[in-house]
C-alpha cells in the first residue's frame, strides 16, 4: 500500500503538468483563431476550387455576385448581400466574345456595296452604277454591341417577333390640312385715278357678282369734267378744219381720258353726243365676285383709294401646312387629293404650284400652295381642307420602324444570326414610309432577318454583357499584375493551416494517454 501511495505521488505532478500544457495550447490556439486566423474556409474554398478546376481543365476567369452579374471580384468570398460568390469560366466567356478576333477568311459577307456610295447596296457582289467593283461589308464591321444567346423557351415567353429586310418602292403620304383662299393672280381693285364724288352705286353689297365691263358706280370730278370739255373742242375743231394738228391734239386729248380709266365707249357717246356729261361710269376692269366695297352714294373720294376689290373663284388656291421633315416629299407639279368635311365622299384634284421659302414664325410649319379648280364655286375660301400628298422616291431597303432602337445617339437593329444567336447593329436611318416602315441607308442588306419586338430586352442583356466583358479585362489586367502576391499570401495561410493540424495532433496525444494511465491503476 505505501508503494502504491508513492507511486501515484509520483505520477500526480506529470499529470497536472501535462493538463496544464494541454489546456495552454488549447486556450493560446483559440486566442490565435479569433485574433485574425480565419481564412481556413477561404483556404479551403481555394484549395477545392483549384482542385476543381484542375480535374476539369477550366480556368477562373473572376468571381462573381450569385444575384448580381455586375458585381465582380478577384477572389472568392462574400457578396454585398453575404452570399457565397460564384465563380465564371474562361470558356463560358468564349461565346459572348466579339467575332472581330477571328480570321478573315471565317469572317460572313452582310452584303455588298459601291466604293463612292455607301448607301448603294446590293446582297451580291458585281458592279455599281458608276461601274466599279462591289466591296463586301462584313458582319463584324456592323456590330453594334455583344451578340447574345436566348433559348427558343425564352424567345416565346419574351414575345420576340421578326421580319425580313426588303428591298422595295419608298411611298410615303403627307396627310395634313389646309385652307382655302383667293388666287392672288385673278383679284383685281378699283381705285380711281382722280378725286371726286360718288353720285350714284350699280353694285351694293358685297359678294355680288359681276361682269367684266359691268357698271359699278357714277363719279363726278372738275377735274374730269375739264377733260371731257377739252376732247369735245378738238373734236368739233377736227370736223371744221382737218389737218394733222388737230388729229394729234385730238389723240392727245382721247388719251388723257383713258388715263383716268374712262371706257371707249363713254368717249364714243361723247362723241355721238356733242354734249359734256357731269358724271362718269366707271366700270369693272375684271369678272368675278365683288369680296370689298367701300363705296357710298354721296361720298367723296380721293385718288388711290380702293373703292371695290373683285375676285375671280373659278379657280382657289389652298395653302397647305407641313413640317420641316416632311419637306423632301414635296415638289412642284406634284398631284394632291383634297376632301372637306361638309362635302363627304367628293374628292378635288390639284397640283403643288409653289413651296414657300420660308417658315411660318408661329407655328414653324412650311407653307406649300395647291391650285384647284372651282366650277361650280362649291369651294370658299376661308374654309379647312384634308390634303393628301403622295410621293414616290424610287426604291430602297425598308425595315418596320418598330424594329429600330433610337438612342438618341445611335439607331440600333437586332439582326437574327441563327441558333438563337442574336446580334446588335448599328444603321442609318433614312425616309420614314408609309404602313410605319423607314428607310434604311447603311448597315443592313435584303433578306435579312431581324428583330421587330423584344428588342429591348434583347438590348439590355446585350449591354450588360458588353459591360460585364469589359470589367472581366479590368479585373483579369489587375489580378496578372498582383498575381505573386497572392501566391505568397495563399502559401502563408496553407503554413498556418499545417501549423494548427499539428497542434491538434499533440493536443490529443497526451489526453489519450492520460485516460489510459487512469484506467489501468483504477
Amino acid at each position: 500500500m505505501a508503494e502504491d501511495k508513492t507511486e501515484i505521488k509520483s505520477s500526480f505532478p506529470f499529470r497536472v503538468i501535462a493538463i496544464t500544457a494541454v489546456l495552454t495550447l488549447l486556450i493560446a490556439g483559440s486566442g490565435a483563431y479569433l485574433l485574425g486566423y480565419l481564412g481556413f474556409n477561404q483556404v479551403q474554398n481555394i484549395n477545392q476550387s483549384k482542385e476543381k478546376g484542375s480535374e476539369q481543365g477550366r480556368k477562373i476567369a473572376y468571381w462573381r455576385a450569385p444575384m448580381n452579374p455586375t458585381e465582380i471580384y478577384d477572389k472568392p468570398g462574400k457578396s454585398a448581400m453575404g452570399m457565397d460568390l460564384v465563380p465564371v469560366y474562361e470558356d463560358e466567356l468564349a461565346e459572348s466574345r466579339s467575332s472581330v478576333s477571328k480570321n478573315k477568311t471565317d469572317r460572313k459577307i452582310a452584303y455588298w456595296r459601291a466604293p463612292m456610295n455607301p448607301t448603294e447596296i446590293y446582297d451580291k457582289p458585281g458592279k455599281s452604277a458608276m461601274g466599279m467593283d462591289l466591296i463586301p461589308v462584313y458582319e463584324d464591321e456592323l456590330v453594334g454591341g455583344v451578340e447574345i444567346k436566348v433559348d427558343p423557351v425564352i424567345q416565346q415567353n419574351m414575345g420576340i417577333r421578326t421580319d425580313v429586310v426588303e428591298k422595295a418602292l419608298l411611298s410615303h403620304t403627307i396627310r395634313t390640312y389646309g385652307h382655302i383662299t383667293y388666287d392672288e393672280t385673278r383679284t383685281a381693285e378699283v381705285s380711281p385715278k382722280i378725286s371726286g364724288w360718288i353720285e350714284g352705286i350699280h353694285i351694293d353689297f358685297t359678294g355680288e357678282f359681276v361682269r367684266k365691263g359691268e357698271p359699278l358706280f357714277e363719279l363726278y370730278s372738275p377735274e374730269l369734267f375739264a377733260a371731257q370739255e377739252e376732247y369735245l373742242i378738238t373734236f368739233r375743231n377736227l370736223d371744221r378744219m382737218s389737218g394733222e394738228a388737230n388729229k394729234n391734239l385730238l389723240e392727245s386729248a382721247r388719251q388723257r381720258l383713258r388715263f383716268f380709266d374712262i371706257a371707249e365707249s363713254e368717249i364714243l357717246e361723247i362723241e355721238r353726243s356733242g354734249k359734256i356729261r357731269k358724271n362718269i361710269t366707271i366700270r369693272s376692269p375684271f369678272g368675278g365676285v365683288v369680296i370689298s366695297k367701300n363705296a357710298v352714294e354721296g361720298s367723296y373720294i380721293r385718288e388711290g383709294i380702293t373703292v371695290y376689290r373683285v375676285a375671280d373663284l373659278s379657280k382657289v388656291w389652298v395653302e397647305v401646312h407641313i413640317f420641316e421633315y416632311e419637306l423632301p416629299w414635296v415638289s412642284e407639279g406634284q398631284a394632291a387629293v383634297m376632301t372637306l368635311p361638309y362635302l363627304p365622299g367628293r374628292k378635288f384634284y390639284g397640283k403643288v404650284s409653289y413651296v414657300y421659302p420660308y417658315l411660318q414664325r408661329k407655328t414653324r410649319d412650311v407653307v406649300v400652295r395647291l391650285e384647284v379648280q372651282n366650277p361650280d364655286l362649291a369651294l370658299k375660301p376661308d374654309m379647312y381642307a384634308d390634303i393628301e400628298l403622295k410621293h414616290t422616291a424610287g426604291e430602297g431597303i425598308i425595315i418596320p420602324s418598330e424594329a429600330v432602337i433610337r438612342s438618341g445617339e445611335r439607331n440600333i437593329v437586332f439582326v437574327v444570326r441563327g441558333e438563337g444567336k442574336f446580334a446588335p447593329r448599328d444603321v442609318t436611318l433614312g425616309l420614314s414610309l408609309d404602313d410605319q416602315k423607314i428607310q434604311v441607308l447603311s448597315g443592313l442588306a435584303p433578306g435579312e432577318t431581324i428583330v421587330t419586338s423584344g428588342q429591348f430586352l434583347l438590348d439590355s442583356e446585350s449591354n450588360l454583357k458588353e459591360a460585364v466583358n469589359k470589367m472581366m479585362e479590368a479585373k483579369r489586367a489587375k489580378l496578372k499584375e498582383v498575381e505573386p502576391e497572392d501566391k505568397e499570401v495563399i502559401e502563408d495561410i496553407e503554413k498556418e493551416e499545417d501549423f494548427f493540424k499539428d497542434l491538434d495532433e499533440q493536443e490529443k496525444e497526451p489526453e489519450e494517454d492520460f485516460f489510459k494511465d487512469l484506467e489501468k491503476k483504477s
